[in-house]
């Protein structure tokens, strides 16, 4: 069953759309992220301009985290005060990020911005997170317990304040600049930014890893949210049609996902997910490489 989407100007599988969504929920209940990294590329692959599904994108992924954020809570698994400070640098990003996208799209040069991003960041995490994730799997094999986290410079800053949810009394900053960077790749790549908030907070600010899931989609939904308000106003590139398709499966698959998730071990979840970046960074990665089926494309400057 083919549906119009008006803002695309494409016409797609309604069921594909659907299995989609799904697909994303089932991640953002596993592994504490909201999908973008992995929804967005691939309504690329689906025809869906970038610039389109960025900003379309968003929208499923506040969907997705809401309802993976409800069963977190229910599980107490949720640090609201880490969570709110990450919210507070993430929604000044999103508005960094808004502004840039905006310029990049009346020079013309956003779609090929977004796709050579995923690439960078999605390499560059997916290879640590795999590298940190097979390297404390050999050491749980080997019988060595590794220290539930390392005091780094991170931990000397000022400003601290008590997490207790996570056990943890460090600076505000850090997080602050977490929030920051996942709020400017949320409004230029179309990301919850969950796949570089995990890592970080379980390597950089020392989260267990059981309470980072939970805090990650709670910071996630406002941030995406707030950043598909701005795209909305400021680019009209937020498609109704598309984004209903992607959120009705994206709730019921979050509820799947946080069910697979907690009947998972730590290292376990951390090392499908890096695969999971990886497999969709070399897809990325190949099409920029490979010669596409329609070498030009006529479109109004600045459009």
């Amino acid at each position: 069953m083919q549906i119009y989407l008006p803002i695309a100007e494409v016409s797609v599988s309604l069921i594909l759309l659907l299995g989609l969504g799904t697909l994303v929920g089932i991640l953002s209940g596993m592994f504490g992220v909201g999908g973008g990294f992995l929804i967005t590329p691939l309504l690329f692959f689906m025809g869906i301009p970038p610039a389109v599904a960025v900003a379309t994108g968003a929208n499923q992924i506040v969907a997705s985290s809401v309802s993976g954020v409800m069963a977190h809570l229910k599980r107490r698994t949720v640090d609201l005060k880490m969570g709110t400070v990450l919210l507070v640098g993430g929604l000044f990003g999103s508005a960094i990020g808004v502004y840039i996208f905006n310029f990049l799209k009346t020079q013309g040069q956003v779609d090929l911005l977004v796709k050579i991003c995923y690439v960078v960041f999605l390499g560059i995490i997916g290879g640590l997170m795999f590298y940190e994730s097979v390297k404390s799997m050999m050491k749980r094999r080997a019988g060595k317990r590794g220290k539930r986290h390392v005091h780094v410079w991170v931990h000397g800053l000022p400003f601290k304040m008590r997490f207790r949810a996570s056990g943890l009394y460090i600076s505000a900053i850090p997080p602050l600049l977490v929030g920051a960077a996942v709020g400017i790749l949320a409004a230029i790549m179309g990301v919850g930014g969950g796949f570089i908030m995990v890592p970080a907070m379980i390597y950089l600010l020392g989260m267990p890893t059981k309470v980072v899931i939970g805090t990650s989609l709670f910071q996630i939904i406002f941030v995406t949210a707030f950043t598909t308000l701005l795209h909305a106003v400021s680019t009209q590139t937020v498609d109704i049609v598309l984004a209903l398709a992607l959120i009705l499966g994206g709730v019921v698959g979050a509820q799947i996902g946080s069910v697979i998730g907690a009947k998972l071990k730590a290292e376990q979840l951390r090392i499908l997910l890096a695969s999971l970046v990886l497999a969709v960074c070399f897809k990325l990665a190949l099409d920029l490489f490979l010669t596409p089926d329609e070498l030009y494309i006529l479109a109004e400057f600045g459009s």
